[in-house]
This record gives structure tokens, sequence and C-alpha cells, in this order.
């Protein structure tokens, strides 16, 4: 090795105690420490801005910020305020605040696509709820969902379809089948084998590529001919692609969408949002069968929803999701200035939108590996960069990019050491980093 050593020792010990009262050592699997180069996952202690501390004393630039969730920055001034507001007027009441109607004008507001909306406070309860509401709605059992596309919910109906099934009967997979994102026919040809069987189709309207031109209104299309739900999980794309989602940036409007993550920069907060007739079927104001759409105890806690209106408001007022793109865009250039000069151009690969980039990293033979990105973080971590992506927040200023790119720019120097020698092993310390969805441990 010619690189300095990086211990963590507080973080060592942290991660032992949190793996012997927390099964996985972290209440998110995407945290895990299996997600991170051995003895190299720092435990946190405090963050501000666009910065972390850990238990051991280190500052990182961070990216992906609380897995894409805070896009203002930690302690965004603007939110804590709004917290703050709230925490003295109590959280939670037994019947419905004043804060939960304003909550919901300014999300109507900001995303005109939809007609009402529903709190809770996490993504999967709200797609869940989508998916509850689609069935009933149609009277169908399947769901089609996005095989391309990662996470959908931690429900029986999504997890039954990923490596980690155990504990999920067969019956209830079954009435999950996939489609692939981009591919029009394959979804018609689905929906026809499938005929008045697929109750909704759920799907992130964009991820790591822009949608085919055409490709949404054509599922919009799809939906309308075969009679089913139009779903847009927008956990990722709300506020990060537009103040009003993918579904405003593009123009085409689902039935129901989800949001999350970004909106309430931190602050447990979800939304399930749609067209009023299919919401209203989990309301009082109809005449039909009723639906068990939503009900959280802790959906309607004030703080949280003062803290998605001051998010809602900062994007809209400040300009957010445009500053967002400027600095993706001028980090993605200047990652792959750094890559294409240390020549491991071709295998340290950025993608996405720009609000929205991930890396993917290579071997000899230009396929994924996690030798290769276990070196890579390796490399950016004892360089002060937490970087399981390169989502932004908008907390970042230009110091913070070219810190980021110098230190990636070191790390491409190692990279380009490894392929040369073609084995990264002697760069590892230890075990590659996995999967998080995986069969064994």
């Amino acid at each position: 090795m010619d690189t300095e050593e990086f211990l963590l020792p507080r973080s060592r010990l942290a991660n032992e105690r949190l793996h012997a009262l927390v099964p996985g050592g972290a209440h998110t699997y995407a945290k895990g420490d299996d997600q991170y180069p051995e003895d190299l996952a720092p435990v946190i202690s405090h963050g501000r801005g666009a910065h972390v501390w850990d238990v051991d004393g280190n500052r990182y630039v961070e990216y992906g910020s609380g897995l894409r969730s805070v896009s203002l920055g930690h302690t965004h001034p603007r939110v804590i305020e709004a917290v703050r507001r709230e925490l003295d007027r109590g959280s939670n009441f037994v019947r419905p605040s004043i804060v939960e109607v304003e909550a919901a004008e300014r999300f109507l507001a900001t995303v005109p696509t939809a007609e009402m909306v529903k709190f809770a406070k996490n993504g999967s309860d709200a797609t869940t709820a989508a998916v509850r509401l689609a069935r009933a709605a149609t009277g169908r059992p399947r769901v089609a969902l996005c095989g391309d596309h990662p996470f959908f919910s931690v429900d029986d109906w999504f997890i039954g379809t990923t490596p980690m099934s155990a504990g999920v009967p067969d019956a209830t997979t079954g009435l999950t089948v996939a489609f692939p994102y981009g591919d029009l026919a394959a979804t018609e040809e689905l929906l026809t084998r499938y005929r008045n069987e697929v109750a909704c189709l759920v799907l992130e309207p964009a991820t790591h590529t822009e949608p085919p031109p055409g490709y949404l209104a054509g599922l919009r299309d799809l939906a309308d001919r075969h009679g089913c739900v139009l779903v847009f999980d927008e956990m990722i794309t709300g506020l990060r692609w537009s103040e009003a989602g993918a579904q405003g940036l593009y123009g085409v409007v689902p039935d129901l969408s989800t949001f999350g993550k970004a909106l309430g920069n931190g602050f447990a907060v979800s939304a399930l949002a749609g067209r009023r007739d299919l919401m209203e079927r989990g309301g009082l104001r109809h005449s039909g069968e009723r639906v068990f759409l939503l009900s959280t105890t802790h959906g309607a806690e004030t703080h949280s929803l003062a803290a998605a209106m001051a998010v809602l408001t900062t994007y809209v007022e400040e300009g957010v999701t445009a500053r967002l793109h400027a600095l993706g865009e001028r980090l993605a250039a200047g990652v792959r200035d750094a890559a294409t000069t240390m020549g491991v151009g071709d295998h340290l690969v950025v993608r996405g939108r720009a609000s929205n980039l991930v890396f993917a990293t290579l071997d000899e033979n230009r396929q994924p590996s996690q030798e290769y990105r276990t070196l890579f973080l390796r490399q950016l971590l004892s360089g002060g960069v937490l970087a399981p992506s390169f989502v932004v927040s908008s907390a970042l200023d230009d110091t913070d990019i070219e810190h980021t790119v110098d230190v990636v720019a070191q790390a491409c120097a190692v990279y380009r050491k490894a392929l040369d020698a073609g084995d990264p092993s002697p760069w590892l310390a230890g075990r590659p980093v996995k999967p998080v969805f995986r069969r064994s441990v």
C-alpha cells in the first residue's frame, strides 16, 4: 500500500455496539457497515450544512445525505426555525392540528397535478397505500412494478420480488409482476397477458437515465386503455427534478404519486397524493366501500409537517432545484475530468441527472465490480469524502466540490494502479462491500 492508513477506532467500537443491539447494525440496510470497506464505516456524531463529523473527530464532505433526504444540508436554518416553532406548541393531538390543513394546502400548491394528499412517516407506507387503493378501485389483484428500479417498499408485495424474500408467502409474491423501464411494447404485452388483472403500474418516473421520448406519456395511455392506475414513486424525483417532481418536469400526470425523502430535509414525513376520486375512497365523503388508506399515529406530527412546509417554501423561493443541478453538473464535470486524466475514465463512470448523481466502478473488463467500489470508497473516506453516491445537497459550495474532485483524482491514481496490476485486492484491506439485496449474509 502506498497510502496512509486511515483508522476509525471509535467508529469500529460503536459499530460493534450497534450490531449487538440492532439487527444489521443500522435501522436502514443501505446504511449498514457492509456497504463500506471493512473497519471504515464511520459512525456519525453530528452534521452541519454539507459536512458531517464522525465519533473519531474526522470531518467529511457528505453526499447522498440521509439517503437523499437532506437535500438542503444539515440543520438548515429555515427548517430548524419552523420545527422549533412547533415544538413548544405540542407535537400530536387527539384531533387534527391546523398545521395539517396548512401543510396539505402548501403541498398541493407546490404539486398542482395532485388534488388530495395524505401524509405519513415513510415512503413504504405511502407506496403500499397507493397499491391498496389501486386494487380497491379496480377490483384487480396484480401489481405491475418496474423491475429496473431498486426499491419501492418494505412490504411483502415488493420485498417478495427481491433476493431477501424470506418470510414472504409465494402466494403474495405471485401477485407482483415486473415490466422493464423504457419498453412500452413489453409493458403492453404484460398487460395483455394479464388482461383485467393488473391493478396498477408502479415506477419511478425517472432515475439514472432520462425517460425515452414519449415513454411516460405512452405509459399514461397504456394505463388508460387497460384500466389500471398509474403510480409514480417520486421519493427521489420529488423536488430534485422540479418542485412538483418528475410529473411537473415532464408534464405527465399520474393517478397517484408518492413523495418523501427531500420533503422533510431529514425529518420523517412522506405523502400520498393524487386524483380526488381515487383518494376520496379512503375518506368519509363517498358512498362506496371504505378503503383503509393510511392511518398513522405520527403522520400528523406537527414539527415534521412544519419542516415539510419550510422545505417546499425554500425550494420555490430560493430556486433550490436549479442550484442542485448546477452543483451536480460542476461535480460531474470535475469527476469525469479527473478520471479521464488518471486513465480510468472508462472505469469510474458518473451517471444520472445532475441533481441525483451515482457512480459505477468497473473492472478491467468494464464490468461492475464491488472490489473496485471498495477501493474507491476507501480512498474517498481517507480523503474526507463520505460518498456512497454523488448526490448533492444545496449546502455544498465551490470549496467542497474542489476538495471532492481533488480526492477523486487521488483515488483514481490508485484505481489505475490496481487496473494495471489486474488485481484490486492489495488496496482493499479486507472484504469487499456488498449489495444490499442478497440472499445470504
